[in-house]
């Protein structure tokens, strides 16, 4: 329950500021004063509901690491089933229900994921589940809480790491190819994110695995047990690469029918593709790290991966080469691909 409170503090805080600031984040990532005025109200919904977002992701954590994956599983299924059927519902609009647009998309995946967490929070107090929550457990610890700050910081810097690169892209994406392009690559990104939490959900059980087998003294079974997951989640990812690159038109057509806007993201969609499998083995990889205790290499290699690497290379290819949002769209394969490369590499000489 401390790690739910600390989630919670911690999200509410940026949360807040995202609400307030959502105008002069999307101005800071180059948006037009037209596209802030269409994604203002979609940024306010995601910041403010980011707390069911967090909830959702970190209660799964807690269901992996006490060994009851089901849990987690069958959450992100049903958050990401509701999100899915609720997107072209919500933005499209059908019968009754009116056409919200580009807000329909923050109030799908706002109700799915609430969902997920509802479910959660379900099994964690009806008693039944491995992990049990009570009344008693509400009350906050403070050493308990100094404690999972220091564990928890490594983790939370490499994904600061992700994210700060994320937002470059994104700016420059839309620095070069204006809105259209920058709506064209946001409509890219939901629908990977659709397709990555399973990725995710397997990736994150190689963190459990790893901690489980050197927990036992099985130094082994937990080198094993993360190849496994790679070739697993790498067969996933390839499954959604084929998917991605043999039909990304139709798969675009469920979020926009705008042309321009089609154009971009399908573009997207192919050239991120590329690098699917090794996105799929590296996530498998910088997990395994992480249960291992080990997160000073995976925020090294996050740093070199996409501060170092791809974002330099986004700009060249961009900017130098002129090639525009494609070029930002190359780069993010390869960066993934030199980040895996990396990581299977330190992991081989078992460090």
């Amino acid at each position: 329950m401390q790690c739910i409170w600390l989630g919670i503090a911690i999200i509410l805080l940026f949360g807040t500021a995202g609400v307030v600031y959502a105008g002069d984040i999307l101005r800071l990532m180059g948006a037009e004063p037209a596209t802030v005025e269409m994604g203002l109200p979609y940024t306010r919904i995601m910041m403010g509901s980011s707390v069911v977002i967090m909830l959702l992701f970190l209660i799964n954590g807690i269901f992996r690491g006490a060994g009851d994956a089901s849990i987690a599983m069958r959450s992100l299924v049903l958050a990401n089933v509701l999100n899915i059927v609720l997107c072209p519902l919500l933005i499209n609009g059908w019968g009754p229900v009116p056409a919200f647009g580009l807000t329909g998309a923050a109030l799908a995946t706002t109700i799915g994921r609430s969902a997920g967490v509802v479910y959660q929070l379900y099994h964690l107090f009806n008693g039944k589940s491995i992990v049990k929550l009570t009344a008693a457990s509400l009350k906050a610890e403070w050493d308990l809480i100094k404690s999972l700050v220091k564990i928890a910081w490594p983790a939370t810097l490499q994904f600061i790491i992700a994210s700060c690169s994320w937002i470059f892209l994104a700016q420059l994406v839309a620095e070069t190819g204006h809105s259209a392009a920058s709506a064209g690559y946001q409509t890219a990104l939901r629908i990977i994110m659709f397709f990555l939490l399973p990725a995710w959900g397997i990736s994150n059980a190689a963190t459990t695995l790893v901690g489980q087998s050197l927990g036992a003294g099985d130094s082994l079974r937990a080198e094993k047990a993360v190849l496994q997951t790679a070739r697993y989640n790498a067969a996933f990812m390839g499954a959604v690469s084929v998917l991605f690159l043999g039909f990304p038109g139709w798969v675009v057509g469920f979020f926009t029918e705008i042309p321009e806007v089609h154009a971009y993201a399908v573009s997207a969609l192919r050239i991120i593709a590329c690098g699917y499998i090794f996105y799929g083995v590296g996530m498998v990889l910088i997990n395994a790290f992480n249960g291992a205790g080990d997160t000073r290499r995976p925020t090294i290699i996050n740093v070199f991966g996409f501060w170092t690497f791809q974002i330099p290379l986004a700009y060249l290819l961009a900017k130098y080469f002129e090639w525009g949002p494609t070029g930002v769209f190359i780069a993010i394969p390869i960066a993934e691909t030199a980040i895996t490369i990396a990581a299977f590499i330190l992991f081989k000489k078992g460090r």
